[in-house]
């Protein structure tokens, strides 16, 4: 689960991806009997949902299935039921056992934990046991440690997983993260992951988007808790595709690369691969790679975007023959970027702008930057690869424009606005002072704090008797205390209140003489007001 951007450090967003992140869908009409889909991406509303007849068999497959399930205590009881109803609908068809699929179950919390490895329920009784007796940890929603812990103690032999097979995880998320998920998720693909994501919140799009395997269209779902079930039969098609036993297959599809993965076949000392790869209908473009017999994945790139390759894996073995491996991969059209731009983790004098997608095309991007109304503006370069970069010495409680521009190889740009806002400065109270007007009565007073100040909060704690709290304009900048206890030390804050968010509040300790006695009242220019609230 990634902290998402706050909804409340952002000003607008640009582009339709924003429904989904909203909830929002782009309704039509209504008929019994179906399950009406609206996807922005695979955001999902619906309406009714009928199933008829019994569920179809996947295919003869193979492979460790992990589910990385969000237990954290974000996620409400009723919640995480219906998660554990979509995780048992989805694996009622599979068969299991070691020649089969296999799954496991990681819990998100504070700390990660293991439902049950791969090798513990080797048939689909036991599976669906197992999944309901799932509990609910609850805890912080550390996602990116059980990401880590899900490649360190799950990917293993030691927790059944088994190396010559596809390897697939689906998270299941209501969106967000207290931790980092980028590099975690990276290490696993690395491994030969592929990603599922399913969001059931309003996580953050460019974030979920990156973490999933590519494209984010195949990979990314949202939908509400509630309807799960539309998307089961699409998602489970999805696993089947990965999990397909003992073929040639293409993953992580972008516009220039994709990843080829395969059974082990051969070994580092009985041989290699030869693989051979050319647009359909052109052979003379034909390109060749030699790989040594360990290998098990390799990453083609440098490729036309929307061109279909045929693709060929030959295996040269030394003690047998071994008949080749073909598919066939179509790239993606080239991506426009950029198509979104989001403003996030807006503070006084620092925005962050975030961008997507990032196609290997572009070669660098320009981010311009300047304040509304006015002319001057500023220039931050980045480079090609990155999508995000912090904006820092602005202005405080100002709107700014800000202009990504994707500079491609090419030479050609491509530019998206946004605006972005800072908030307001959260001055501090300067020089709180006490003066004794009376042997009875006591002065604090302190200077106006900075910015535009809608009132301040005197909070008196009082050695004995209740606490008081007063509430005053940003005109009076003094009050009078009164009736403390004689002999006593009291604590006297004093904190300016902003329009969005609170000041910081400056505290000094009252020291009252034996004999001394007062109140909490204001002191007004024109009059005296007592407004002191017991807590």
């Amino acid at each position: 689960m990634s902290d998402g951007p706050n909804d409340d450090s952002w000003c607008f967003g640009v582009n339709i991806w924003m429904l989904a992140k909203f909830g929002f869908s782009l309704s039509s009409g209504n008929q019994e009997g179906r399950a009406l889909l609206y996807l922005v991406g695979n955001v999902c509303t619906s309406s009714t949902v009928s199933f008829l007849g019994p569920r179809p068999s996947p295919p003869d497959l193979e492979g460790d299935l992990l589910f990385l399930l969000d237990s954290s205590g974000s996620v409400s009881y009723y919640e995480f039921s219906r998660a554990k109803e979509f995780l048992a609908d989805l694996l009622h068809p599979f068969r299991f056992g070691p020649h089969d699929v296999q799954t496991g179950v990681v819990h998100i919390s504070t700390m990660p934990s293991m439902e049950f490895p791969f090798d513990r329920y080797l048939s689909s009784s036991g599976v669906q046991h197992a999944i309901r007796g799932i509990q609910q940890v609850m805890g912080d929603t550390n996602t990116g440690k059980a990401l880590s812990f899900a490649k360190e103690k799950l990917f293993t032999a030691q927790a059944g997983a088994r190396a010559d097979v596809p390897k697939v995880m689906v998270w299941v998320t209501d969106g967000f993260s207290t931790d980092d998920i980028s590099q975690p998720m990276q290490q696993l693909k690395d491994m030969g992951v592929t990603v599922f994501i399913v969001s059931t919140g309003r996580g953050n799009y460019l974030e979920l988007s990156a973490a999933a395997s590519q494209p984010p269209e195949k990979h990314l779902y949202f939908v509400d808790v509630d309807d799960l079930p539309i998307i089961t039969k699409e998602l489970r098609g999805a696993i089947a595709d990965v999990l397909q036993a003992k073929r040639l297959r293409a993953t992580d599809v972008s516009s220039s690369s994709f990843r080829l993965t395969w059974p082990a076949l051969l070994a580092r000392d009985t041989g290699y691969y030869v693989l051979e790869y050319a647009p359909t209908g052109d052979p003379r473009r034909k390109l060749t790679k030699q790989l040594t017999g360990d290998h098990t994945s390799v990453v083609v790139s440098n490729l036309a975007p929307q061109t279909t390759y045929e693709v060929a894996l030959v295996p040269e073995s030394n003690e047998r023959y071994i008949p080749p491996q073909t598919t066939r991969v179509t790239t993606l059209e080239e991506a426009v970027s950029p198509a979104q731009v989001l403003i996030s983790d807006s503070k006084p004098h620092s925005v962050r702008v975030s961008w997507a997608p990032v196609p290997d095309s572009v070669a660098s991007y320009h981010v311009l930057y300047g304040p509304l109304p006015g002319n001057s503006v500023k220039l931050v370069e980045v480079e090609g690869g990155l999508n995000s970069t912090l904006l820092e010495g602005l202005a405080a409680n100002t709107t700014y424009l800000v202009t990504v521009s994707a500079i491609y190889k090419s030479g050609k740009e491509k530019a998206l606005s946004a605006k972005a806002c800072t908030q307001e400065e959260n001055s501090k109270v300067k020089h709180l002072r006490f003066e004794d007007l009376s042997p009875s009565t006591v002065k604090a007073s302190w200077e106006p704090a900075e910015g535009s100040v809608v009132g301040y909060r005197v909070r008196c704690r009082r050695q004995a008797g209740p606490s008081t709290l007063l509430s005053v304009s940003p005109r009076i900048h003094s009050v009078l205390l009164s009736d403390l206890a004689a002999g006593s030390t009291n604590k006297v804050c004093v904190k300016p209140v902003y329009k969005n968010l609170p000041g910081k509040g400056l505290c000094k300790m009252l020291h009252v003489q034996p004999g001394e006695l007062g109140s909490c009242t204001i002191l007004h220019p024109i009059a005296r007001m007592e407004i002191c609230t017991q807590l």
